[in-house]
């Protein structure tokens, strides 16, 4: 594999720690001693993965966005407390946002992860069922794209709601005049994030109704709140489903993970007209967006 195609994955977010790991030396340097010069210059070999002494690349894939795990940055750092968290995606530059630092602040983060796991480590985790929460700085950088669409009144979509996390994130911005609906095709997570907004600070707009959640096929949409002024996917689709753009409002923006082996965050707009114009974030790694019997069986 091509380096260049390596570091072109990389995520567009410039921390002090991604720049010492795309400044690492081995990236530069080849092993051994140079040719000796002959009358005959000999070639200098290509840079390749099989003769750099590289750093294991599993332990920086394993996070949402590719070459982006703060829990490598965070460990030891004893953040145990939402707030910290949130401090901490300011400080690195991840939110910029006072309104969404505002949000994750009020929907504890710890409520919707499983007991025993750290709440406030800025990776993925499972949750059951072969599904994951996504890691913080995946939420925190969705809700900055559909920020603009989740207005007080406006209504939002989040399909493969998961925990009910982002759902509930999304209910406090738009508010109890606006509409928050999760859509998520494992019966038993809706039934437990039903249970994790009950403890939240969402828990009155779910029982007066502006927040809910349902199970069903999330790349079906949810069309009885349609149009949807913001749309969030959390699993990577081989393409965008025509029935989630169908339901996009005029103006409205999706957030959908788009690939297969090489993913990448798109920004989906809809324009007044109700042309679409796409493009991409960044690069992600996420499950795939499937049928719930082929998630059960592990895709």
């Amino acid at each position: 594999m091509n380096l260049s195609t390596v570091i072109a994955y990389g995520c567009r977010y410039r921390t002090p720690p991604i720049k010492q790991l795309l400044n690492y030396t081995p990236f530069l340097h080849l092993q051994g001693r140079p040719p000796t010069p002959t009358p005959t210059p000999t070639p200098t070999p290509t840079p390749s993965f099989n003769n750099l002494n590289l750093p294991n690349f599993n332990l920086l894939l394993t996070g949402n966005c590719l070459f982006f795990r703060m829990e490598r940055f965070w460990s030891g750092t004893g953040i145990n407390k939402n707030k910290q968290m949130v401090e901490h995606l300011q400080r690195y530059g991840v939110i910029s946002s006072m309104k969404v630092a505002e949000v994750m602040e009020t929907i504890d983060r710890a409520l919707f992860v499983p007991d025993g796991t750290s709440a406030y480590v800025d990776s993925p985790m499972p949750i059951g069922y072969n599904a994951t929460i996504s890691a913080p700085h995946m939420h925190a950088t969705c809700l900055q794209l559909l920020e603009e669409n989740l207005q007080p009144g406006m209504h939002a979509l989040d399909v493969g709601s998961g925990t009910g996390y982002l759902t509930a994130c999304f209910a406090i911005m738009v508010g109890p005049q606006g509409r928050a609906v999760g859509v998520e095709h494992i019966p038993e997570l809706v039934a437990s994030s039903i249970k994790n907004i009950e403890k939240s600070a969402a828990a009155t707009l779910l029982k007066e109704g502006s927040l809910s959640l349902h199970a069903g096929d999330g790349r079906q949409g949810w069309p009885e709140c349609a149009p949807y002024d913001a749309i969030h996917v959390g699993a990577a689709a081989p393409e965008i489903p025509q029935p989630l753009i169908d339901q996009l409002k005029p103006g409205g923006r999706m957030v959908i993970p788009v690939g297969n082996m090489f993913q990448d965050l798109k920004v989906v707009d809809k324009n007044p007209d109700g042309s679409i114009s796409i493009r991409s974030e960044t690069s992600v790694r996420y499950v795939p967006l499937t049928s719930r019997d082929a998630q059960l069986r592990g895709y």
